[in-house]
């Protein structure tokens, strides 16, 4: 196996120039440079990384912490995320917190013990152990999807600005256009099926809710509002809690990819169907929600832009730990299908074959 010292004899140079261009910590002349990269290729040297870590006190490794990695919306974050650190020369470690703040903690702590240089994580519902150990070790952190507030306490200088990075999409308007856009289609009775209490997901989607209704002068009923736990059975049981009131609602709004799931079973339940008996619309758009029928209107979220994003920030901040921490939001695409009631879409004439 070549070595580092038959890689300074090939390119004609220094050991200590091969270590500087391995690992950066000194600039080094272009053409040198090549002629080093030139003699790793030729020769197949491959770096110690345990070594290079000792050097640069970076093992050149990112932490990613999400849960329900089955979840389509959350796969394209980590391929989004998978692809940005390839492209930076970092490698992954993977976890799954389970939604379980207890867990959640645990699992940080453990990719944090393998050295990784940053983590990025989703958040759960009760972050509280999550974000003490964050601060305790001055773990470089990213959260994704989910925000935070300032923890009650927090020093006066930080009171009006989060104390971590956050990257996640914009949840608010979208929710409205999804609400105005069935108010639009005659709707006056529209359902809500949120996540799981405590996400910031849930909580802001239900802020669009109520901002829809309020934009087409709906007033707000606190029985078409119900919580699905952002799972495919919880929305099942919440949607056919809502089939089963008086006056059931004639439209409804299913808070994640998961919940649509449950809701479309809660309706073949009752052998009803989408639009006829009940016009529906989701956020988060999934890859079969065009294979629907009817075809899904939906609310598409960048996740693999929110990961690559997320990565990005992070590295950011490796480079300037000091930097203000910063909040980045990403636009959502509204798509518009036919589960909402609106015939299909014919194609202009000179699109015709």
């Amino acid at each position: 196996m070549p070595t580092m010292a038959d890689v300074a004899r090939h390119a004609g140079v220094s050991v200590a120039t091969v270590s500087h261009v391995l690992n950066d910590t000194r600039p080094v002349l272009p053409h040198t440079r090549q002629a080093v990269l030139d003699a790793i290729e030729v020769l197949g040297y491959t770096p110690n990384t345990l070594a290079r870590s000792l050097v640069t006190a970076r093992t050149r490794s990112i932490g990613l912490a999400v849960s329900a990695i089955s979840n389509p919306y959350f796969t394209e974050i980590l391929q989004g995320v998978e692809a940005s650190a390839l492209e930076h020369g970092y490698g992954l470690l993977i976890a799954d917190p389970h939604d379980d703040p207890e867990h959640e903690r645990t699992v940080v702590q453990l990719l944090h013990e393998r050295r990784v240089d940053g983590v990025i994580v989703a958040p759960s519902a009760e972050p509280s152990a999550l974000l003490a150990y964050l601060t305790r070790h001055r773990v470089p952190a990213v959260l994704l999807d989910r925000t935070v507030d300032v923890p009650a306490g927090a020093p006066a200088e930080a009171a009006d600005a989060p104390r971590f990075d956050q990257v996640c999409a914009e949840n608010t308007e979208p929710t409205s256009r999804l609400v105005t856009h069935l108010a639009e289609r005659g709707h006056r009775r529209i359902a809500l099926v949120a996540g799981l209490p405590g996400l910031s997901t849930t909580t802001e989607r239900i802020s669009g809710y109520r901002l829809g209704l309020a934009a087409a002068g709906l007033p707000y009923d606190e029985r078409l509002l119900v919580h699905g736990d952002s799972a495919s059975e919880g929305a099942q049981r919440a949607t056919a809690g809502l089939l089963s009131l008086a006056v059931p609602p004639t439209a409804l709004v299913t808070g994640n990819n998961a919940m649509t799931i449950g809701a479309l079973r809660a309706l073949r339940d009752r052998d009803l169907s989408v639009p006829d008996d009940l016009a529906l619309c989701c956020f988060d758009d999934f890859a079969w929600a065009d294979l629907f029928s009817p075809r899904l209107t939906a609310i598409a979220q960048p996740g693999r832009e929110i990961g690559a994003e997320a990565v990005r920030v992070l590295l950011e901040r490796l480079d300037a730990p000091r930097r203000p921490a910063r909040t980045v939001r990403l636009p959502c695409a509204f798509v518009h299908r036919t589960s909402c009631g609106c015939p299909e879409e014919q194609p202009e004439r000179g699109d015709r074959p």
